[in-house]
C-alpha cells in the first residue's frame, strides 16, 4: 500500500507494518506549507493514501469514497505527537488498512468510521 503523511503527522511513529509499505511525507516531496488541494493532487497522482489531522478534508461530500485513493482523518482530543503515534501504531496493528483503497475513514480516540465506494 502506497501512504502519504501530510505534514501534521508524526514521522518517526513507531508502525511496524510501515517497513512493507511505500510510506511517503508532504516534507520528502518539498510540499510543506503547500495548500490542501496541491497535497491532496500530489498524494492521488501517485495513487496514495492520505493520512491527516486537517479539518479541511473532512467533508465527505467533497472527497466521495471512490473518487480517490483514500483518506485517513484522525480526530483525537489530545493530538499531542506521543498520542497520534500511539493510536496510528494501534490503527495498524489491529486494522484491515488495505482494505480501506478509495475509503473515506475517520478515527477518533475509540471509534473508527469507514465510508466505502
Amino acid at each position: 500500500m502506497k501512504i502519504k503523511l501530510d505534514e501534521n503527522i508524526p514521522v518517526g511513529a513507531p508502525i511496524p507494518s510501515w517497513g512493507t509499505m511505500d510510506v511517503d511525507t508532504v516534507a520528502d516531496e518539498g510540499l510543506t506549507g503547500a495548500d490542501d488541494l496541491t497535497v491532496f493532487e500530489a498524494a492521488q497522482r501517485e495513487g496514495r493514501f492520505l493520512i491527516t489531522q486537517d479539518l479541511d478534508f473532512s467533508d465527505v461530500r467533497r472527497f466521495t469514497p471512490g473518487s480517490h485513493a483514500g483518506l485517513l482523518l484522525l480526530r483525537l482530543r489530545d493530538p499531542s505527537r506521543r498520542a497520534l503515534q500511539e493510536r496510528l501504531a494501534a490503527i495498524f496493528r489491529f486494522e484491515d488498512i488495505e482494505s480501506w483503497s478509495g475509503c473515506f475513514v475517520v478515527a477518533t480516540d475509540s471509534k473508527i468510521r469507514i465510508r466505502r465506494p
